[in-house]
């Protein structure tokens, strides 16, 4: 299953993906108000927004995903077609997910 991103990156997501195990704070998403805590070496503020900028990057071109996400029919539509051995409703899935597809092209 793909893990979708909801929000936009914080400066918070992305010091965590420059160093997963820095102790840090940010205050009101300002990158000049960062406390660094446990001796937790600072992350230089050129460095953060140059990969908040690759991750907001990444986001924006998994919008079409997102928007996919909210569109599709349920998949207990597709299971309960599978066990009730009916043909019928499991093609009415595949041609509506068909549909959102082609709405949210890549």
């Amino acid at each position: 299953m793909i893990n979708l991103q909801k929000y936009p990156p914080t400066i918070a997501q992305s010091i965590k993906e420059l160093n997963s195990e820095a102790e840090f704070c940010v205050r009101n998403e300002d990158i000049d108000d960062i406390i660094w805590n446990d001796n937790t070496t600072p992350i230089s503020k050129e460095d953060i927004l140059a990969k908040q900028s690759e991750l907001q990057t990444d986001y924006d071109n998994k919008k079409y995903q997102r928007d996919r996400k909210e569109e599709y029919p349920p998949m207990e539509d597709y299971l309960d077609g599978i066990v009730k051995n009916d043909q019928t409703q499991i093609d009415k899935y595949i041609a509506d997910c068909k549909v959102v597809k082609e709405k949210y092209s890549k």
